[in-house]
């Protein structure tokens, strides 16, 4: 143990720190610590105020949250022309599969709101045939038409050069607010309304396969990704499936995080008396656990084994929105059980070569638990934090969508012709039909693009959005900063404390938060920069690496690769020596880089001694958590699969009975973080 006399720490950089007896935990006489990096926190949250205030002031959501057509009009909008017409169509969506589009992020064809797809096939060739005798025809594909367009006898040549009227349509369903094919795969053939091939109203045969990939590039230029209709469909019925099973299993899942933290905290209580035998116990019963799972694995392999189609590999049937497809193959058990033999025997050896830190560990596991026994207000800490993390992420989400949606529609030319010198300059669709663009270019449109400006803000919309992220990481990190530093101060109450509870000062938490915030503000906020720098620049490299997906130069990929594993391996050692610098600002009231330096040389005196203690109190901790998490788990899993007759009737039909069982089984980590930050203080003593 070591301490300052006078109640100052005056130890040689690297040597050891003498005990000091009359230490009584953490410095009361302190100062302002980083007080430039405070100011400068304090301008930035200041300038943060001040861009949200100008974002959303110029901002409208309505042009995030509506789709808009070719006239600059949303779609769905209450109190307007297309309140009841939320749906956006495009008129002739194979022009969509123009590679421009990418590039303009706009498809060269007009766009209407619609209140509803269209659920057939037809053209406006076939639609004037059939509506001289019967006027029904015309009805239906009107509504598909310009507004106030109703005029079925006009030249269809005409028609569709004026684009009054699509050429097609075809059977569609809404996603993203946007008509799309209706695909459907069918013994391994695309088709649409059991169609592979279709008229497309200018007396061609055009295959579905072109509509999926005019579909693909829509669904990239609203993405940003080069993801596929059909997955993104697939993604959507399952995030769809998942809310309902959200929304019909929340009072149980609500009961079963309750069921969750009273063990928990039964767990926590049990440590003060019996942390020794309890944790054998925790350990035993997860070995037996374990060793269950591998038995019953073993034995559902080999029971599917002998079965046709059981020895399909999972690559082969791919993404199945079904995950009980996979529970019918060998090679899903086999997996398993190769999984839990190798977390079974990493168990076991740590055991055996590491029996007396572990006996340590489960020291250190019972005073943590006296420590929160003490400390109670410790545990509804995280709420604290999570209140303040919510605030900051709600914060960052408002703003960075009124900066999306500033700025005015802005109208471009956009014409199927490769040659046509206007493509992509600006236009004004009031006088567009009567400029020599639509001579030059003939079929060009002059259409909505996106919303932007020529002013200074708008030319810097992209530059005010890194802004606002980095802030946000910033922000972000300054709450986890202050969450560390707060318990650490609190816990260092207790521990400096002779007699037990008497000697601990009233509101431990309540005194250590406001030192924190009195005194330490500039420094949480310079350890919370750093890492932050790190976390923005590895963004960027995602970013990066995400565009760069389908490049073929394996030399810049590479880069690439190293630059993300090196800022990966930055980001956590920075997180372990924030984490270690805040407890020592906590304890002894000195600046960022003296505590974050103090606190490196302390662990590299004693690394092995504080690695391999860290990491076996860490290994208790996740034992403890399977155990509890299992049961709850077990419970859960027996509940929504119907097997516990006395309330079968009470249980709620659900498309996916991991969804809740999860959820229910996910609540102990909290918990566990107390202890955390309980154990890394007493370690870097």
């Amino acid at each position: 143990m070591s301490g300052p006399k006078g109640g100052y720490y005056k130890a040689e950089l690297g040597e050891p720190h003498k005990f000091d007896p009359t230490f009584r935990g953490p410095v009361h006489n302190r100062g302002c610590t980083d007080v430039l990096c405070c100011v400068i926190f304090v301008i930035v949250i200041l300038g943060y105020i001040v861009l949200g205030t100008v974002a959303w002031m110029h901002g409208d959501p309505r042009k995030v949250v509506y789709p808009t057509d070719s006239y600059g009009q949303f779609c769905g909008q209450q109190g307007t022309p297309n309140a009841n017409k939320a749906i956006l169509f495009y008129f002739n969506i194979l022009q969509c599969a123009n590679p421009t589009v990418l590039i303009n992020l706009q498809c060269p064809t007009t766009q209407l709101c619609v209140s509803k797809c269209p659920d057939r096939f037809a053209t406006y060739i076939d639609m004037q045939y059939n509506y001289r005798r019967n006027k029904s025809y015309w009805d239906y594909y009107k509504q598909f038409c310009k507004p106030g367009f109703n005029n079925p006898d006009k030249p269809v040549s005409q028609v569709l050069r004026d684009e009054d009227c699509p050429s097609m349509i075809v059977p569609s369903r809404p996603f993203l607010q946007r008509c799309f094919p209706d695909f459907i795969t069918r013994n391994g053939t695309l088709t649409v309304a059991n169609k592979t091939n279709f008229k497309d109203g200018h007396g061609k045969v055009r295959s579905v396969v072109d509509l999926r990939d005019a579909a693909n590039k829509v669904t990239a230029m609203q993405q940003g990704t080069e993801s596929g209709i059909t997955s993104l469909l697939d993604a959507k019925e399952v995030g769809v499936k998942i809310f309902e099973d959200y929304a019909s299993s929340w009072f149980w899942i609500l009961i079963g995080l309750v069921i969750s933290m009273l063990v928990s905290l039964i767990f926590i209580l049990l440590l003060r008396f019996t942390a020794g035998v309890l944790f054998w116990m925790v350990i035993f019963g997860v070995i037996v656990a374990v060793g269950y799972g591998i038995w019953h694995c073993y034995w559902e392999y080999s029971t599917l084994k002998g079965k046709p189609d059981s020895d399909i590999t999972i690559s082969d049937i791919g993404f199945q929105t079904d995950f009980r497809v996979y529970l019918q193959l060998s090679q899903t058990w086999l997996i398993f059980m190769i999984s839990l033999a190798v977390i079974e025997a990493v168990i076991i050896i740590v055991l055996i070569f590491l029996r007396s830190r572990v006996r340590i560990a489960i020291a250190l596991l019972k005073e943590g638990s006296k420590a929160i026994g003490c400390i109670m207000s410790t545990l509804f800490y995280p709420i604290i934090t999570f209140l303040l993390l919510a605030l900051c992420i709600a914060y960052w989400a408002v703003t960075a969508v009124f900066l999306a949606s500033s700025g005015e529609a802005v109208y471009k030319v956009m014409s199927t012709l490769p040659d046509c010198k206007y493509t992509n300059l600006t236009c004004d669709p009031e006088t567009f039909s009567q400029s020599n663009v639509t001579k030059l270019c003939p079929g060009s449109q002059c259409t909505f693009a996106f919303y932007g400006g020529e002013s200074l803000y708008h030319r810097y919309i992209f530059v005010l959005q890194l802004c606002n992220l980095l802030v946000f990481l910033w922000l972000v990190n300054f709450t986890i900063a202050l969450g560390q530093c707060t318990l650490a101060g609190a816990f260092a109450s207790y521990y400096w404390a002779l007699r037990k509870p008497e000697d601990i000062p009233p509101c431990p938490l309540a005194s250590s938060f406001g030192r924190a915030l009195r005194y330490h503000t500039g420094s949480l906020a310079f350890g919370a920069l750093i890492l932050s720098i790190v976390q923005f620049i590895r963004i960027i490299l995602e970013y990066l690496d995400h565009k760069l997906k389908g490049a073929h130069n394996a030399f810049t990929r590479f880069l690439l690769c190293c630059l993300k594993c090196c800022f990966w391996c930055l980001e956590h050692f920075i997180k372990f020596m924030n984490r270690n610098a805040y407890i020592m600002i906590s304890i002894y009231g000195k600046n960022f880089c003296a505590s974050a330096r103090d606190a490196f040389f302390l662990l590299m005196r004693n690394v092995m001694r504080v690695a391999v203690l860290d990491k076996v109190t860490d290994f208790l901790l996740f034992l403890g958590k399977l155990l509890i998490s299992g049961s709850v788990g077990v419970l859960a899993f027996f509940f929504f699969t119907r097997q516990i007759p006395v309330i079968q009737e009470e249980v709620p039909s659900l498309n996916y009975y991991w969804v809740p069982l999860l959820v229910s089984a996910s609540n102990t980590t909290s918990c566990s973080r107390i202890f955390l930050y309980f154990f890394l203080f007493i370690c870097i003593l």
